[in-house]
C-alpha cells in the first residue's frame, strides 16, 4: 500500500546560512594563521634572502643603507638647525629606524595580497598567514637596523636608565599596529587599487610632518609656537615615535603618549576585525 505525501507534509529544504562573514571566522583566521608560525616565518625569511640574493653584503645592505641615510640627514639638518650633533644624530637615527618599520608596514601591507596572488589561490592557508609573514619580515629588517643605534650610542652615549625597558611594550604595540594596518589596507587596496597610490603620497607627506629630521624642542617657547606644537600632537605618528624613541635615549615619556597609541591600536583592531569579517572571503577573487 503506497502512501501519498502532500506538499504540506514535506518539510522544505532550507540552505544553510554561510558563516563566512562572521566574527568567529575572522578570529579563527587570525588564530589558525598565527599557529602556522613555521610557514610564515620561513616565507618571511625567504623574502629577505631573495631580495639580497647574490649581493656581496646580503641583508647587511639594510643596515648600511639606513645608517648612511641617518648620518647624512643628521649632519645636514643638525648644521641647518644649529642643533648639537651629539643629541640630534641619535634622534634622527632612531626616528628613521622606527619610521621605516611604520611606513613599510603601510606601503607593503597595501599590496600584501595582490603580490601573493599565486599563493592565495594555490595554498589553502588562512589569510592572516600573509599578514604575519609581512610583519615578521619587517621585524627582521628592524633587527638589522637597530644595530645602527648601538653604534651611534657607542659614539655619542646617552643618559639611558631603567626606562629603556619600556621599549618592550612599545615594540609589542608596533607589532599589533602593523598587523591591523596590513589587514585593513591590504584588503581594501586589493579591492580598490587606487588606495595604494594614495597611501604612498600620504606616507611621504606625514614623514615631513613628523619630528624625525627635526625636533619639537623649540616649538614651545611662545604662544605661536605652542599652537604649532599642538598641531604636531594631532599627528598620531608623533606619539608612536615618542613611546619608542624616548626610552632609548633616556627621555621621560609622558603617559598621554601611551594612552593615545593604545587608543589608536584599539580602534585599528576594531576596523581590522570588521574588514576581515566582511571581506576576507572575497580577497581571493579580487586579486
Amino acid at each position: 500500500m503506497s502512501t501519498v505525501l502532500h506538499d504540506d507534509d514535506v518539510a522544505p529544504l532550507r540552505p544553510q546560512a554561510s558563516d563566512s562573514r562572521t566574527l568567529r571566522r575572522a578570529l579563527t583566521d587570525l588564530r589558525v594563521g598565527f599557529a602556522q608560525r613555521e610557514l610564515w616565518a620561513l616565507l618571511g625569511w625567504q623574502d629577505i634572502k631573495q631580495r639580497y640574493r647574490r649581493s656581496l653584503l646580503g641583508p647587511l645592505w639594510i643596515t648600511v643603507a639606513t645608517g648612511v641615510t641617518a648620518v647624512a640627514m643628521g649632519l645636514l639638518y643638525g648644521e641647518l638647525f644649529g642643533i648639537d650633533i651629539k643629541t640630534f644624530l641619535p634622534h634622527v637615527t632612531l626616528g628613521l629606524i622606527f619610521w621605516n618599520f611604520i611606513s613599510q608596514s603601510i606601503l607593503e601591507g597595501s599590496v600584501v595580497f595582490s603580490s601573493n596572488e599565486g599563493l592565495l589561490k594555490q595554498i589553502p592557508s588562512p589569510l592572516s598567514v600573509h599578514v604575519y609573514r609581512l610583519v615578521w619580515r619587517q621585524s627582521i629588517i628592524f633587527a638589522h637596523n637597530i644595530v645602527i643605534y648601538a653604534v651611534v650610542m657607542a659614539v655619542f652615549p646617552q643618559p639611558v636608565n631603567w626606562t629603556i625597558l619600556l621599549i618592550i611594550p612599545a615594540l609589542f604595540l608596533f607589532a599589533l599596529n602593523a598587523i591591523w594596518v596590513t589587514i585593513v589596507f591590504g584588503i581594501l587596496s586589493t579591492r580598490f587599487r587606487d588606495i595604494g597610490q594614495l597611501l604612498a603620497t600620504v606616507v611621504q607627506l606625514v614623514f615631513f610632518m613628523t619630528p624625525i629630521i627635526w625636533t619639537t624642542d623649540n616649538l614651545g617657547q611662545n604662544a605661536q609656537n605652542s599652537s604649532r606644537l599642538k598641531l604636531v600632537e594631532l599627528n598620531p605618528m608623533f606619539h608612536y615615535l615618542e613611546i619608542s624613541r624616548g626610552p632609548l635615549v633616556g627621555e621621560h615619556v609622558q603617559a598621554y603618549h601611551w594612552f593615545i597609541v593604545i587608543g589608536c591600536t584599539a580602534l585599528g583592531w576594531l576596523a581590522a576585525l570588521a574588514v576581515l569579517r566582511n571581506f576576507r572571503a572575497r580577497v581571493a577573487y579580487w586579486v
